[in-house]
C-alpha cells in the first residue's frame, strides 16, 4: 500500500478531491478517517454514491482505519486518505499511521479560528498538533489544488501574521 496523498479537508469526500486530487496522484482507494462520519451513516452514504465505483472507498473510525492502513489489505492499492482535522491526522501516526507529507486543504472557519487562505482557518490548538505532527518527520503543505503551488505551513503562518 501506497499512500499518495494525506491530506486534511473538513469538507472530505467532494468533488474537489474526486476531479482534481484523485486523478492527479492516480488513486484507487480514498480512505476517510474520522470517528463522526464513521457513525453517520446519511454522510457516508453520500459519500459511497459520489465515489465512482473504480475507486475502493473506506470510511471508518481512526482505529479501524489506522488497523486497515497498517495490514496488508491495501498492499496494492494507491490511497489517498482524508481526514476532517488535525486531530485526526496526528491520532493516526499516533496509531501507527505512516505518511511523509501532510496536505493542508480545507480547514474552514470557526470561532475562535484565524483565517490564513480561503480555505485554510486555524486556531492555536491546530497550530500545537500540526507542529506534533511535524516534529514525526511529516512535511506539512498547503495546497488547495493540484495546479496551485506548494507552500509550507510556517510561511503560510507567518504571510498570516497571526
Amino acid at each position: 500500500m501506497s499512500i499518495v496523498l494525506a491530506r486534511i479537508d473538513s469538507r472530505l469526500v467532494h468533488g474537489q478531491v474526486l476531479e482534481a486530487w484523485v486523478p492527479y496522484v492516480n488513486a484507487d482507494c480514498i480512505v476517510v478517517a474520522n470517528n463522526k462520519v464513521a457513525g453517520e451513516s446519511f454522510q457516508r452514504m453520500v459519500m459511497q454514491a459520489a465515489v465512482p465505483s473504480s475507486i475502493k472507498l473506506i470510511i471508518g473510525t481512526l482505529e479501524e482505519t489506522a488497523s486497515i492502513l497498517i495490514s496488508t489489505d491495501l498492499l496494492r492499492k494507491r490511497v489517498l486518505l482524508l481526514f476532517a482535522n488535525s486531530d485526526d491526522a496526528l491520532k493516526a501516526r499516533q496509531l501507527g499511521v505512516e505518511y511523509p507529507k501532510l496536505n493542508l486543504g480545507n480547514m474552514h472557519s470557526s470561532a475562535g479560528k484565524d483565517r490564513y487562505t480561503c480555505t485554510i482557518a486555524l486556531d492555536h490548538q491546530d497550530i500545537e498538533v500540526l507542529q506534533q505532527v511535524e516534529d514525526q518527520g511529516v512535511t506539512i503543505v498547503s495546497q488547495c489544488v493540484p495546479a496551485d503551488r506548494e507552500q509550507n505551513w510556517h510561511k503560510l503562518i507567518r504571510v498570516g501574521g497571526r
